[in-house]
């Protein structure tokens, strides 16, 4: 980090022009961000990662080894992105036909979790604290608290924002066994109770 700057980048990381990076982010070995790049602050981006030209990504965003996030991709606070996992951008890609205008876009809030190996395909928002299991492939949208895994993705569960298996009782209540907080499964969707 030079005394000019409020991140730090490995000398071997290649940050192109444009880019906004918020305070205490790190920035690894061998990563290139790219042109017109927002990174808030105190992210983490490990090594080997591409962030493609204009992608947002939110304050405490914590970005694995060797993961692909391409244009079109926004992700809000405290998202985690595993090792390898990756964002496609185009429904139908072909080499020979250009289709830079049609990028579709993909927003995973606040919070989600997206696991090693996962593939998100183009369009399907991740809801927040969503938590995406290793390896899944995601084609439609996940609900905020979901717990989705497989090829294709399928719901199996619900997560805590703290990252643990929500077992409601029959009246529709969970409780996290970390923080104590209380949540209300309702009309197929959950909801965090205020305590």
């Amino acid at each position: 980090m030079n005394k000019n700057q409020a991140y730090f980048a490995h000398p071997t990381a290649v940050i192109d022009e444009g880019c906004i990076i918020g305070e205490g982010t790190k920035i690894w070995h061998f990563t290139h961000i790219m042109p017109d790049c927002q990174l808030g602050k105190r992210c983490n981006i490990g090594q080997n990662v591409v962030v493609s030209p204009g992608v947002v990504l939110g304050d405490n965003v914590k970005v694995q080894n060797n993961v692909s996030i391409y244009t079109g991709v926004s992700c809000e606070e405290d998202v985690f992105l595993g090792p390898s996992m990756v964002f496609t951008n185009v429904i139908n890609p072909r080499s020979a036909v250009n289709r830079r205008g049609q990028y579709a876009k993909t927003t995973v809030r606040r919070g989600a979790s997206i696991g090693a190996n996962a593939t998100i395909v183009c369009g399907n928002d991740i809801g927040e604290y969503a938590f995406i299991g290793a390896g899944a492939v995601v084609t439609k949208e996940v609900l905020p608290y979901a717990l989705v895994v497989g090829n294709p993705a399928r719901q199996i569960g619900w997560m805590s924002r703290y990252g643990h298996r929500l077992v409601f009782d029959q009246q529709g209540f969970a409780i996290c066994p970390e923080s104590g907080d209380r949540y209300k499964l309702e009309a197929g969707r959950v909801y965090l109770l205020e305590n």
